[in-house]
């Protein structure tokens, strides 16, 4: 069976996770802060907040901003629900932008138009949630000229994206953006097991977010309003959460990121290859452009327009023990999301797209099963 995403451990990840274990910290000790320096150091922003998920960090990435009741959040359709669902955690509400259909990145002429149409209703964004799908970076200098011109703050959904490039620079740096967050998920580019991190170049929003990843408690005496007693005291001076990163996590995480260079190479190098290769089958990979580098959390094709096509390539590379897997359903479509409008090239997107198996550690027959079926059940469709 070949998955479409798969982690890949190291003896040196083991070892280094069994180190911490050894230690005297779990949780709440060195390792962590360590791997919010590291990530900085990666990055080049000042401030890594590491969390438990890429959805908490979202969920204090917009607390941080102030979203709440009464405001508004626009984000793409085609992401993972927690794009979405962390305005609602902020009894806010979720608007979505279409996309592009040869990228399935934000349409910047879709944001403009919509921009220009809540301006005349008084319903602008408070935040924007770009998402940079499949790992390729969204174009986020004209998106951020629009939030000067029209004040809403940004969030970059980086959850497929840790070694990508927007114009040279890593996603994370927040040249573009208030704040960016990452997923370490274990399909995804380097893995804590589950875990998140939220970064930003604010002193203010890093503060506000790590105070609410631990239950809204300090031990600053500066930041507290009563201070009734002595060196063992704390104060919940906020409504936090508990959304904190363990050791053993951010452990995995720190060896993992020494070799994310490396996977992103590799798996740039199984992109071109899938490219090469489907250069004359009738599926379209998504485009990439020039400006930036994709860190190819996925590779996806579309199908051709037709009754099916997508569902019966799907079924029959399935049959052949090919996990592929559909990123994703338009998240308006999800029956909690009912009631919210839908989007033209979002929906024709949805009904062309497959994600092909993408991992690092994947082998050359595995690619080769994989063009293979493919190729072989295009033809058949084609005849």
């Amino acid at each position: 069976m070949i998955p479409y995403g798969r982690q890949d451990i190291t003896q040196e990840d083991i070892d280094a996770v069994v180190r911490t274990l050894k230690s005297d910290f779990l949780t709440q000790g060195p390792v962590i802060p360590e791997l919010e320096y590291k990530l900085c150091k990666y990055t080049g922003a000042r401030y890594s907040v590491a969390v438990n998920s890429c959805t908490s960090a979202l969920h204090i990435a917009c607390l941080a901003l102030d979203l709440g009741p009464g405001d508004i959040l626009w984000t793409s359709p085609i992401s993972f629900v927690a794009s979405a669902n962390c305005a609602l955690y902020c009894n806010a509400t979720v608007d979505f932008v279409d996309i592009n259909l040869d990228t399935a990145l934000i349409s910047i002429e879709s944001l403009k138009e919509k921009l220009e149409y809540a301006e005349k209703e008084g319903k602008l964004p408070k935040i924007v949630i770009p998402v940079h799908f499949a790992g390729q970076p969204c174009n986020m200098e004209e998106i951020h000229t629009l939030s000067q011109q029209y004040g809403f703050k940004i969030i970059e959904d980086a959850a497929h994206a840790i070694g990508a490039k927007y114009q040279n620079n890593p996603v994370g740096n927040c040249l573009y953006s208030d704040i960016t967050v990452f997923s370490f998920h274990p399909v995804k580019i380097i893995t804590t097991g589950e875990g998140g991190a939220a970064m930003t170049n604010s002193s203010k929003l890093a503060e506000k977010m790590s105070l609410l990843r631990t239950h809204g408690i300090t031990r600053d005496p500066v930041k507290m309003k009563n201070k009734l007693g002595g060196l063992w005291y704390y104060e919940q001076i906020a409504l936090g959460f508990n959304y904190r990163m363990t050791d053993i996590q951010a452990a995995l995480g720190i060896s993992q990121l020494k070799r994310l260079d490396q996977y992103i190479l590799r798996r740039t190098e199984i992109a071109k290859w899938y490219d090469k290769k489907f250069k004359d089958v009738a599926v379209t990979p998504l485009m990439q452009k020039s400006d930036r580098s994709s860190a190819y959390h996925l590779y996806v094709i579309l199908v051709g327009e037709g009754k099916n096509k997508r569902e019966k390539l799907y079924n029959y590379l399935y049959e052949h023990n090919i996990r592929v897997n559909v990123h994703y359903i338009p998240i308006y479509r999800q029956a909690y999301y009912s009631n919210s409008d839908t989007l033209k090239v979002a929906d024709m997107y949805y009904q062309r797209t497959i994600s092909l198996p993408m991992f690092t550690n994947i082998t050359t027959s595995e690619l080769n099963t994989v063009v293979d079926n493919t190729t072989k059940h295009i033809g058949l469709i084609r005849q």
